[in-house]
């Protein structure tokens, strides 16, 4: 079984465009650090960046390239067949989905949703359909099979833009949602990259280890001794699932 994550991203957010590229550390964008992040889990087999067509976008190509990671480039909107065609292009079994504003994506949190996927026969197994983990530390897991039934059974827009949507709200599905224990567990924490203040939070984090290669049990300790830090980007209001 082929297990792929997947890397939603574009230059054109409407909240904040470009930030994907956005520097982290050492002249390493946003997205670089998270490739590099997502490439020390054990049970992912690669990553595909599910990128648009759209010329803005030749730069994340460049990257994907740089970084020899695969890349899929499609619809704008139409993310969820996207997605599909971008696994279908590297002949994915089991698809680990991401998005490119989590740049502090855990690896050891992706195998342990995998894991569990892995081990049981749920259709969709995710850390955040109820959110108990810090926002932005984001993993769903489900096979292409599945999705690809999505993709041909649903034509409403929100199904479209929202890539799992259709699993998570659909009851022919059994899902199974991981959740945070201990020291793991903080659900109005975000580290997830939508706003400029969400960047300056970020920002301060890669720049306080002055690596990569930190924990979210790390960052969770550092921020918990400087709590002021996080009314950094407090008041950001957050979207759902994607």
């Amino acid at each position: 079984m082929k297990i792929i994550a997947s890397i939603e991203c574009r230059m054109t957010s409407t909240r904040l465009p470009g930030k994907v590229l956005m520097n982290a550390l050492d002249n390493m964008s946003m997205l670089e650090v998270m490739i590099k992040r997502v490439k020390n889990s054990k049970l992912i087999d690669g990553i595909v960046l599910a990128t648009t067509t759209n010329k803005d976008d030749d730069s994340i190509v460049e990257l994907a390239k740089r970084l020899d990671v695969d890349f899929f480039r499609g619809s704008e909107n139409d993310v969820l067949s996207r997605v599909v065609e971008a696994h279908k292009s590297v002949g994915t079994d089991i698809i680990v989905e991401l998005t490119g504003d989590c740049p502090l994506i855990d690896p050891l949190l992706i195998d342990q949703c995998v894991e569990v996927f892995l081990d049981n026969k749920y259709d969709y197994v995710s850390n955040n359909y109820k959110r108990t983990f810090p926002d932005g530390s984001d993993v769903q897991v489900f096979s292409l099979k599945v999705l690809e039934e999505a993709d041909n059974a649903t034509l409403d827009p929100l199904d479209r833009e929202h890539v799992s949507k259709y699993l998570y709200e659909n009851k022919k599905y059994s899902i199974y949602t991981v959740e945070a224990k201990d020291e793991y567990y903080w659900p109005t924490l975000a580290v997830t990259l939508d706003e400029k203040e969400d960047y300056e939070l970020i920002k301060d984090i890669f720049n306080y280890f002055d690596n990569i290669d930190f924990s979210t049990l790390d960052y969770i300790e550092y921020l918990k001794n400087n709590m002021y830090l996080v009314e950094i980007n407090a008041h950001v209001s957050r979207k759902g699932l994607n």
